[in-house]
C-alpha cells in the first residue's frame, strides 16, 4: 500500500512541479505589460480550439461545449480485427454507446449516457480551473472530470438476495492539464483515480491511479490526427488487464464532428478503458470505432 502512495505522489508532484517549471519559464521569456494580457474589453485572451471536440479519443479532453449547447454524442466500438473474416474483421460485433452533454456555463458542462457494454450508465461533471492564455501568463489549462458509472446488467441473487445496487458502482476523479503549444499541436495530461466497490478477486486494489497523456496534430482546419496512451501505475491494476493505446483522426464537418480510431480497449467509459482494457496491439486485439459529435444551441447567449 504504502509503495502504491508513494508512486501516486510521485506521480502527481511531478506533474505539479512540471507545471512550476513551464509557468516560470514563460514568465521569464514573455515579460509583457497587464494591458497586453487583456482584450479590448478587459478580458484576459484565452487560447481556444486546444483540441477539436471534447473527447481526445475515448477520454474526455480539456474542451467544454459552451453555454447552452447541448451535444448529442453516439460512440461506437466494433469488434477485434483478428476476428478474420467470419466476423468481418470485427464489424459483425459492436459497443455502442449513447449520450448527451450540456454547458451549463462557460466554465461547467455535465453529461449522461447510457453504454450496452454491461447495460451501463454514466454521468459527469467537467469544470474548468484554469485557463491558457495566448501569451503565456498562464501556460496551461487545467480542468476537473467527476464520474459515476451504474451497471444494470442483470446480476445472480447473491444467497438468496438481490444482488446489492452498491456493487454495480464505480467513481472517477481526474484531472486534464492541457497546453497548445502552437496551431498544430496541443499535449494534455491526465493523472486518474477510479474506485470500483467491488472487484473481481479479493487481491485486486479497489483503487487504481493511472497517467493519461493524449495529443492532436493539426493537418488541416478542418482535419487532425490524435493520440492517447494510459499507464496504470503498478500494484494500482486489475489482474489480467492492460494499457489502452489509441489512435485516431478528427474531421470537423460544420456542425458534425467525426472522429475515427484504432483502438485495444473495447469499451468506452473510463471505468472500463483505463481500468479493465484485456487486448494488446501486439496480439492484433485492435478495434475500429467512431464517435460522432452533433452540437445544438438550446439557449442563445446574449447579444446574439
Amino acid at each position: 500500500m504504502l509503495r502504491l502512495l508513494s508512486a501516486a505522489s510521485a506521480g502527481f508532484l511531478f506533474l505539479l512541479f512540471a507545471c512550476g517549471i513551464i509557468k516560470a519559464a514563460a514568465q521569464q521569456s514573455h515579460a509583457d505589460s497587464l494591458l497586453n494580457l487583456l482584450n479590448r474589453d478587459g478580458r484576459p485572451a484565452y487560447v481556444t480550439a486546444t483540441f477539436k471536440a471534447t473527447r481526445i479519443i475515448n477520454g474526455q479532453s480539456i474542451e467544454n461545449v459552451g453555454a447552452g449547447v447541448l451535444d448529442f454524442r453516439v460512440a461506437h466500438r466494433f469488434g477485434s480485427l483478428n476476428q478474420g473474416i467470419g466476423n468481418f474483421f470485427g464489424l459483425d460485433n459492436a459497443v455502442t454507446k449513447i449520450g448527451f452533454d450540456y454547458g451549463f456555463t462557460d466554465w461547467l458542462m455535465a453529461g449522461i449516457g447510457r453504454g450496452t457494454y454491461e447495460k451501463e450508465y454514466d454521468g459527469f461533471i467537467k469544470v474548468k480551473l484554469l485557463r491558457q492564455t495566448e501569451n503565456y501568463h498562464m501556460p496551461v489549462s487545467l480542468s476537473y472530470v467527476g464520474s459515476i458509472y451504474i451497471q444494470s446488467l442483470k446480476m445472480p441473487e447473491i444467497s438468496g438476495a438481490a444482488y446489492p445496487f452498491v456493487n454495480r458502482m464505480a467513481y472517477m476523479n481526474q484531472l486534464l492539464i492541457a497546453r497548445k503549444w502552437s496551431r498544430h499541436f496541443s499535449l494534455q495530461l491526465m493523472p486518474t483515480h477510479i474506485h470500483y466497490n467491488i472487484v473481481p478477486y479479493a487481491t485486486d486494489p479497489n483503487n487504481i491511479f493511472a497517467l493519461g497523456i493524449g495529443g492532436r496534430v493539426k493537418l488541416s482546419n478542418r482535419i487532425a490526427l490524435t493520440g492517447e496512451y494510459y499507464y496504470v501505475f503498478p500494484g494500482a491494476s486489475l489482474s489480467g488487464y492492460h494499457n489502452a493505446l489509441s489512435f485516431g483522426i478528427d474531421i470537423e464537418t460544420g456542425g458534425h464532428v467525426f472522429q475515427l480510431m484504432f483502438t485495444n480497449a473495447s469499451a468506452i467509459n473510463e471505468r472500463v478503458f483505463i481500468g479493465e482494457t484485456d487486448g494488446t496491439w501486439s496480439k492484433g486485439i485492435i478495434h475500429f470505432g467512431f464517435n460522432i459529435s452533433r452540437v445544438f444551441t438550446i439557449v442563445k447567449p446574449k447579444g446574439f
